[in-house]
């Protein structure tokens, strides 16, 4: 370590005894502001993981269209998991006016919210990282929940379908949600058909095996 190194790390270490002053809250704060002033000069800005903010709790709320379902095993696993090996991901979200509102995550916002061991180690916060800045729109967070719960394998056909005409309600068309989605042309097609919605079909031309 060079000597501008050795003046870094010394001011860091002055740093890390002021804040150990602090009450919790303003700790937390500060490290926050700290963490978003380190980001600003990270080589890797551009990647939403770079920073991760402790949020309360209560300001992080679920979103409205998210088909994402646990089975209670599973959530009690996941509570277990959290319990003994700690938030090993954080909570995705986009930052609002109300507060953040879960991209991704929704079940680990919920165990730390609702267990009182997980909620009482983390002093009523929770990792968050933001989608990127130009994700804002609606349409956007929906499939950004949507592509990253299909990573996952745990989108169901029904929710899937519902999700795919909320987007078409939206604007989109077929051939935008198969590429944002990951999906191909006909399946897409299910999920309409799945939907029992004939006004979705008025633009569709079939091929002459429908005829």
């Amino acid at each position: 370590m060079n000597l501008f190194e050795q003046g870094i790390m010394s001011q860091i270490e002055g740093i890390c005894g002021m804040l150990e002053m602090l009450p919790l809250d303003d700790k937390v704060e500060m490290l926050n502001k700290i963490r978003q002033r380190l980001h600003k000069s990270s080589p890797f800005k551009d990647e939403p993981v770079d920073l991760v903010q402790w949020v309360e709790s209560e300001r992080i709320f679920g979103n409205e269209y998210n088909p994402n379902k646990v089975a209670p095993p599973e959530m009690q696993l996941l509570e277990r998991s959290i319990t003994e090996d700690g938030y090993t991901q954080p909570i995705v979200g986009y930052q609002s006016k109300d507060g953040v509102e879960v991209v991704d995550g929704f079940h680990r916002h919920r165990v730390g919210k609702e267990s009182k061991k997980v909620k009482g180690r983390v002093h009523g916060y929770l990792p968050v990282t933001s989608i990127k800045g130009d994700r804002t729109n609606i349409k956007d967070r929906m499939a950004a929940t949507i592509r990253h719960n299909r990573a996952r394998g745990v989108h169901g056909v029904i929710p899937m379908a519902d999700m795919v005409g909320e987007l078409l309600k939206h604007g989109w068309n077929d051939t935008e949600i198969a590429k944002e989605l990951g999906m191909d042309a006909d399946e897409v097609l299910r999920f309409k058909q799945n939907l029992g919605m004939p006004e979705l079909f008025k633009d569709h031309e079939f091929s002459p095996a429908w005829e």
